[in-house]
């Protein structure tokens, strides 16, 4: 794929994610998936390693059950060949206790045969566990 193509089609999977379209977002995840959000999972149980694309959309449901997007601007890529690096700013409002987390996130994609094959989510995991939890860690 063209660095064009994938640009393109990175932007069509965030469009999708962010007009909650699922369908669409199920439709460019690759079968066979490698997906992993770097948090502790005690406190984001979605978080850690997925194979496979029903394992990585049963994730994407756990996080819409906990989590009412607010908004996802992606505003820096990267794009080299298949692979794609983003800086976005995130807002999701807490369900339990409608609480807002706004989260810098850094996402790494690869893409093969049009489908996104590989996923890397980092954030500031410190910061989204005081935020989820509501208060700051005492250490």
């Amino acid at each position: 794929m063209s660095e064009n193509g994938t640009r393109a089609i990175v932007r069509e999977l965030y469009d999708a994610y962010g007009r909650r379209d699922f369908e669409r977002v199920a439709a460019l995840i690759h079968d066979d998936i490698d997906w992993i959000i770097y948090a502790p999972m005690s406190v984001f149980p979605f978080a850690g390693p997925r194979h496979g694309r029903a394992a990585v959309l049963a994730a994407m449901a756990a996080i819409a059950k906990t989590f009412a997007l607010e908004s996802y601007q992606p505003d820096v890529m990267i794009v080299d060949g298949e692979r794609a690096a983003l800086m976005s700013d995130i807002s999701y409002r807490q369900r339990a206790t409608n609480r807002v987390l706004r989260l810098r996130i850094a996402s790494f994609l690869r893409w093969q045969d049009g489908r996104l094959i590989e996923y890397r989510e980092f954030t500031n995991s410190f910061d989204a566990v005081e935020q989820a939890l509501g208060r700051e860690l005492q250490l």
